[in-house]
């Protein structure tokens, strides 16, 4: 991620989003709709407090389409200490999805989010063009994802 950090440090996670932030404010107009809905949301980063933070959300689900839509839908379940609902977050117009595991913790039973960030897709397509949309980055306990896509919709209240 550019802005937001999520990092292991000592004997925990060190999360950060005020670099992302300051940055938002000139994402909007840049971001499509959905994303900028969701970046935006006056609790996506209130740590503390937000039951509509996605800190601590835990990944309960991948489901790419079976057809050549282009679409993707992660879903995330509650935290019973922090979220009164689920997240599902609906992706159109995928171009790259991945997962990458990258650290060796054994001791969690799932896959937690530490934070995430929207940013706007700037990398060249094959034909050299902008391909537009957005990037989706999360940030999980034991792995990241990547999603590429024209846009995307969140949708509290599932995932329950």
């Amino acid at each position: 991620m550019k802005f937001v950090k999520a990092l292991w440090q000592d004997h925990g996670f060190h999360v950060d989003p005020t670099a992302y932030l300051a940055e938002l404010p000139r994402l909007r107009g840049v971001l499509p709709p959905g994303a900028w809905a969701f970046a935006s949301d006056p609790g996506h980063y209130d740590i503390p407090g937000a039951v509509r933070c996605v800190k601590d959300l835990e990944l309960a689900g991948i489901h790419p389409a079976t057809d050549k839509s282009g679409r993707l839908v992660l879903e995330f379940a509650p935290n019973r200490f922090k979220h009164d609902s689920g997240l599902l977050v609906s992706y159109s117009g995928v171009r790259h999805f991945s997962v990458d595991y990258h650290r060796a913790i054994d001791w969690m039973r799932v896959d937690t989010v530490l934070l995430d960030e929207i940013l706007p897709d700037e990398e060249a397509g094959e034909d050299g063009v902008e391909a537009g949309g957005c990037v989706h980055e999360i940030a999980l306990t034991d792995a990241s994802i990547t999603v590429r896509c024209q846009d995307l919709h969140a949708e509290w209240g599932a995932g329950s």
